[in-house]
């Protein structure tokens, strides 16, 4: 089993930026694609981003895509999320996700290990 802890959320004002983490412990394995996530208070959860095992690829949602950057650090067991020109709407708990397989995809189905979350809130 593998645990996902997030770190990095926070209150910033509209037009700043943050730095979500997400550390892997326990059964890790670097072949699995990783994503982030997120769900808004009486929405459903909604693809943000994800990395390929190796990543040799990134995937956005089109939301995002342009202001966010995910990254990995497969030595460390870390990926993380560069958050840049946020806006209210981005306001969300943040979830990190670890894939089923190497290529990772765009829906939760696709991934099988989730973190707690780490709430984001974007000021206007």
């Amino acid at each position: 089993q593998v645990q996902l802890v997030e770190s990095g959320g926070g209150l910033v004002q509209a037009g700043g930026s943050l730095r979500l983490s997400c550390a892997a412990s326990g059964r890790t394995s670097s072949r699995y694609a990783m994503g982030w996530f997120r769900q808004a208070p009486g929405k459903e959860r909604e693809f943000v981003a994800a990395i390929t095992w190796n990543g040799d690829r990134t995937y956005y949602a089109d939301s995002v895509k342009g202001r966010f950057t995910i990254s990995r650090d497969n030595a460390k067991n870390m990926v993380y999320l560069q958050m840049n020109s946020l806006n209210p709407e981005d306001t969300a708990v943040y979830y990190c996700a670890r894939g089923l397989t190497s290529s990772g995809g765009r829906s939760p189905s696709d991934f099988g290990s989730w973190g707690q979350g780490t709430q984001v809130t974007v000021s206007s």
